[in-house]
């Protein structure tokens, strides 16, 4: 992809800075808004941006929950559950930064390929220690699905 995501109505770009961050590329699209590999530049390391669309931004209650989120997730320890760095606000965008996972979607490797049972019942069993982990904290993944679980 050369361009940011365009549905948003973002002006997200390649070498654009938010922050102190660094936009490299994007990543990825859900409805909420865009995700992209960006530099942290004040510590030198990659991290991934999930940068909200303007309408979730302008909404209220949707920015609400969004940081309800973010703040839930953020509680969360588990090494098979992505890390928040930060909830952030810059250059009139929001955006959550976290870990930055290298890897496919689980939906990416379905579409391309058979999965032996065993690297299945691995890739189950990971999904399931980290909802449960989730579970004993009284959180909820609200949006459970292939496309949402990295496998590197």
């Amino acid at each position: 992809m050369e361009e940011g995501p365009r549905k948003t109505g973002m002006s997200l770009e390649r070498g654009r800075k938010v922050s102190h961050y660094e936009l490299l590329e994007p990543v990825g699209e859900g409805g909420m808004g865009a995700v992209w590999k960006a530099r942290d530049t004040v510590l030198g390391r990659e991290v991934a941006l999930k940068v909200l669309s303007e309408t979730w931004a302008s909404d209220p209650s949707r920015l609400a929950l969004f940081e309800r989120e973010a703040r839930a997730l953020a509680a969360l320890n588990h090494p098979n559950i992505i890390t928040i760095y930060s909830v952030e606000a810059a250059d009139s965008l929001r955006f959550i930064t976290m870990e930055l996972i290298r890897g496919r979607t689980l939906a990416e490797i379905l579409v391309g390929e058979r999965l032996p049972l065993a690297r299945l019942l691995d890739i189950a069993a990971a999904v399931c220690e980290a909802v449960s982990s989730a579970h004993a904290q009284a959180i909820t993944h609200r949006d459970l699905k292939s496309g949402n679980i990295m496998v590197g």
